[in-house]
């Protein structure tokens, strides 16, 4: 067949079917249906948070599939899937999942999920995205307005909480570059004034500043570390000698960076006195509230966060505390004007004359281009749940957490560190005086690697003083008292366990 001497082109089975259009939308339906009936069928019936796999078992099973062979079948792929990937995933959603801050999820966001992920929307300029970039605008103004940021308030979306701190520090650099020129008759070069750029920040913040420093082309000792408090929140008595030892050394803070939950402690800085700090020394205040930003939904912890309003730049991680799937997180300021040192025109994508037109394109403000529609997640949960909803869920994790804590202060197996001000509490198990405490260190590692290689549940580790400790994060508000009590016997035979097999020959070696 031809039209006009032209041959009219005919459309072939094969690659062409597994295109998602209008043609293909039962095969889309089935599919779908399939993978989540798969994924329902295993969450149904999942009785541990992970199969204890290790490397060395599982990665010959993944090398081993001919990724040149498709299998042409979905119910085959999903099968295969079972054995390489579900099988041995590590389930958050398990109540005795009680390692790192990732939450189990509420289905308003899976919905968002699979709306976000047909439509396939990019966030990055307006012909692209349209309602997309509106809701996303309009997610980050109640954000800032649950924080109190003001007016002049804007943000954007980002991948997690390490993206939205770097994209923080960048802003303060580019602001610190600014008053730098505009102070002085001879602008000072940037090769000039980097070396001269400090980040103080709390001792129990989180890396990811020290890593941003670096790709910000600072110095190894651009980040100043804090001392901390009993409580592991930064002092300010100490952050007030620092920035005058600072200014005396001719040193520009480019930034403070205070922390409202600490991935170890849940701690929260002291928002208020910083932020009086940073206002006399005109040093820009970033607060990262990844963790913690869960309390702007609640109605009985908010006041927790009080001062946070004062900050310059602020991160959340929905992902963490408003059990949203990854990603989803942003970047909050208190003034729009600073998110231009991220703005670039691309004739082809966002030319400057858009911007005079008042076209809204998200990637004016973004350190990334193409970008998911996560912002979705988000406004489904809140139009299906609700922002209160979210909060009470937080605080029952907090609350979870508390008992927690109480739990192990009345346990003589182990010493707990500091009742934590969220969800996580930091142990160890210590044995009696005498040579088996000396072993301290090796049981709590030997307890925690034996405990995940059981499959019956996930804890975390990490150090503290450099004695190694265990740690609960509690994000599921399904985990019971009961839970809790189950792992810590659990560990603590594990740590007897051990100390059985090393103690007893140092016992001997003494006693002859």
């Amino acid at each position: 067949m031809s039209f006009q001497g032209h041959p009219v082109e005919t459309r072939p089975a094969g690659a062409r079917e597994h295109l998602f259009n209008g043609r293909t939308v039962e095969g889309y339906r089935h599919s779908l249906t399939a993978g989540i009936d798969r994924v329902a069928a295993r969450i149904a019936r999942t009785e541990r948070p992970f199969s204890g796999t290790t490397p060395d078992r599982l990665a010959p099973e993944i090398s081993a599939v001919d990724l040149e062979q498709p299998l042409h079948d979905p119910a085959a792929a999903l099968a295969e899937l079972e054995d390489v990937y579900l099988r041995d995933a590590v389930y958050f959603h398990h109540p005795r999942y009680l390692a790192h801050l990732n939450c189990p999820v509420v289905i308003p966001a899976l919905l968002g999920e699979a709306v976000l992920s047909a439509v396939n929307s990019s966030l990055d300029t307006w012909d692209q995205s349209a309602g997309g970039t509106l809701i996303e605008r309009r997610l980050i103004d109640w954000t800032a307005e649950r924080i109190g940021l003001g007016p002049a308030a804007d943000g954007v979306f980002t991948s997690g909480g390490s993206q939205s701190n770097l994209h923080a520090l960048l802003l303060a650099r580019e602001e610190a570059r600014a008053r730098a020129a505009a102070g002085s008759d001879t602008s000072p070069t940037r090769a000039e004034l980097l070396p001269k750029l400090r980040i103080l920040a709390s001792a129990a913040g989180h890396f990811s500043v020290q890593k941003s420093a670096k790709l910000l082309g600072l110095g190894p000792d651009a980040v100043i570390p804090v001392a901390t408090d009993q409580d592991r929140r930064m002092r300010p008595a100490v952050l007030a000698r620092e920035l005058d030892r600072c200014r005396r050394e001719g040193l520009t803070v480019m930034a403070v960076v205070a922390t409202a939950g600490t991935t170890d402690f849940g701690s929260i800085d002291p928002l208020p006195q910083i932020a009086d700090l940073c206002a006399t020394a005109g040093a820009w205040l970033h607060v990262d509230a990844a963790y913690g930003c869960g309390l702007l939904a609640s109605r009985t912890r908010r006041h927790l966060l009080d001062g946070i309003e004062r900050a310059d730049s602020v991160t959340v991680d929905y992902h963490k505390s408003f059990f949203q799937p990854v990603s989803s997180s942003a970047l909050l300021v208190r003034d729009a004007a600073v998110l231009r040192h991220a703005t670039y025109h691309a004739d082809y994508l966002n030319p400057a004359r858009m911007a005079e037109q008042k076209i809204p394109n998200q990637v004016d403000k973004s350190l990334q281009t193409t970008r998911r529609f996560d912002a979705l997640k988000l406004w489904l949960t809140l139009r299906i749940m609700g922002a209160d909803a979210i909060g009470e869920l937080f605080d029952e994790v907090v609350d979870r957490a508390a008992q927690a804590w109480e739990l192990l202060t009345e346990d003589p197996r182990f010493e707990v560190v500091t009742r934590s001000q969220l969800s996580t509490v930091v142990f160890r198990y210590l044995p009696e005086a005498g040579p088996a405490r000396e072993l301290a260190d090796d049981a709590n590692l030997f307890a925690r690697e034996a405990l995940a290689a059981s499959g019956a549940a996930v804890v975390a580790g990490t150090k503290v003083d450099d004695r190694h400790y265990l740690k609960f994060t509690l994000l599921n508000p399904e985990t019971t008292l009961a839970d809790i009590a189950h792992v810590l016997d659990l560990l603590a035979g594990h740590a007897e366990d051990y100390l059985s097999r090393k103690a007893a020959p140092e016992l001997c070696r003494q006693a002859g």
